[in-house]
């Protein structure tokens, strides 16, 4: 079976087909995507408007890229349904259902945050449930239990900001370019993250709910009293101190979570934080010291971004395990939930 995939939830127009073999690995064919970065780089931050227009002018190229150029065929097709920017779901669900509608195929609307978390099937080894899923991305930061597939429950998320959001506020304070979570995580290894203790939000033993604003109040706070201009070591210092207290409050969360769920056998970070090195290092070490049993999963880093191979590998599950939905049902969803 082979999916065409297509995410244009935010910034990244993506398409991609990905295979399902007999022995139930997932083959990624073709995985493109074309990104707005360059221009959402001049703002520091995504214009919706923008973007919207972006993926009309890119989707026709992607897709040709993807299919290449209608030689590669498949069974299935699969979109982003939500959340996201609705204008922007709205320029991937119209192709789809386009192409539902020409071919009779079988669609299948995925939520974004399903994608992300079956990012992590998308490697050489697949994930054991259950599994505890930590989806740490710019808009999310989410706890859910699977205990089956397409089967979530919710352990917690975040009161206010999401920790990707956190690390491009911090990022403007201390003049760095957007994205910010490249830009912390490059700078702060130079620098000490030891420098300045910063605080950790609900800190209650086994609260699995999280809160970034007050972290990046501290940091602002902290700024505010600093050189103007920071000199390039004590921002380094800055970056690596709040990094760390991000990965921290993250790895006391999912131990937590661990705690609360003995029948756990693995463990997945997901989301485009998960691309920090600092918490991919800190997060698996905290995790095997819990449990030497419980194995940990993160994925490459070109999947941890918003991509479409993500949605195809969700669809892939919802054809095994679930039933298409009729083209015409589809309503986009900017704040779909799990």
């Amino acid at each position: 079976m082979r999916v065409l995939a297509i995410e244009t939830s935010c910034d990244e127009t993506a398409a991609a087909i990905v295979e399902a073999t007999d022995d139930d690995k997932l083959n990624i064919l073709t995985n493109i995507v074309a990104s707005q970065l360059k221009t959402h780089a001049k703002t520091g931050g995504v214009i919706p408007d923008v973007a919207a227009r972006m993926h009309t002018e890119a989707l026709t190229h992607v897709l040709n890229q993807a299919t290449e150029n209608k030689k590669l065929d498949f069974d299935v097709i699969a979109v982003t349904s939500g959340p996201g920017l609705i204008g922007c779901l709205l320029i991937g669900q119209s192709a789809a259902k386009t192409i539902a509608q020409v071919t009779g195929k079988p669609f299948y609307p995925i939520n974004h945050l399903e994608g992300h978390i079956y990012s992590a099937w998308l490697g050489e080894n697949q994930p054991e449930l259950p599994a505890l899923i930590a989806i740490i991305s710019g808009g999310h930061s989410e706890l859910v239990l699977m205990d089956n597939h397409l089967q979530y429950q919710h352990l917690g998320a975040t009161r206010d900001d999401a920790a990707g959001e956190a690390f491009d506020k911090v990022a403007r304070l201390l003049g760095l370019p957007y994205p910010g979570g490249p830009a912390i995580d490059h700078l702060a290894r130079e620098g000490n993250a030891d420098a300045y203790k910063l605080p950790i939000s609900l800190p209650e033993h086994g609260n699995l709910e999280f809160s970034f604003s007050g972290l990046k109040a501290a940091v602002a706070g902290l700024v505010g009293k600093l050189p103007d201009p920071i000199p390039r070591h004590i921002k380094a210092d800055v970056a690596a101190s709040f990094q760390k207290t991000v990965a921290d409050t993250i790895t006391k969360k999912t131990v937590w979570a661990l705690e609360k769920n003995p029948e756990v056998k693995s463990v997945c970070l997901v989301g485009g934080v998960a691309a920090n090195e600092h918490l991919r290092v800190r997060l698996e070490q905290a995790v095997h010291t819990f449990g030497s049993e419980i194995k940990f999963f993160v994925p490459e880093f070109k999947y941890c971004t918003d991509n479409a191979a993500m949605i195809g590998a969700a669809a892939v599950f919802h054809a095994l395990y679930g039933q298409p939905t009729p083209w015409q049902e589809l309503v986009a969803d900017p704040n779909l939930s799990l």
